[in-house]
């Protein structure tokens, strides 16, 4: 068993799509219309067969308040790895990118946490 997709829910599809590829460096790899909405999916370039990571739309009426209680309570709804939180943490910065927590060293990985500007905190982490 592997994981072959996982969701975010965003508040706006084209906005996010923005903000993962152009910003955090995910590339497309599906995008297609369902409705008023498109099943859009984004991957890493370093695994363009690997896990997909499903942009979802906030449109059900439970995740909107599951959503802001994670925010309100600092919890990242997703975690990404990195080689270097300290150096991907300087880049998205130099992107505008808001960081809720500075890299944090842990003993055992390095974590920080930012607002992808869709209504999410992310979290990445590099393991030591």
């Amino acid at each position: 068993m592997r994981i072959s997709l996982t969701s975010v829910y965003v508040d706006d599809q084209a906005k996010a799509l923005a903000f993962y590829t152009d910003v955090l460096g995910f590339r497309k790899r599906h995008d297609i219309p369902v409705g008023s909405h498109s099943w859009l999916t984004v991957v890493s370039p370093d695994a363009p067969d690997g896990p997909q990571l499903l942009l979802e739309p906030i449109s059900h009426p439970a995740v909107r308040p599951y959503r802001d209680a994670l925010v309100a309570d600092g919890i990242p709804v997703a975690q990404f790895a990195v080689d270097d939180v300290y150096a991907e943490h300087e880049r998205l910065r130099a992107a505008g990118v808001e960081f809720t927590q500075p890299p944090t060293d842990l003993e055992t990985v390095t974590v920080a946490v930012f607002d992808d500007t869709c209504g999410n905190l992310i979290q990445i982490i590099t393991e030591q």
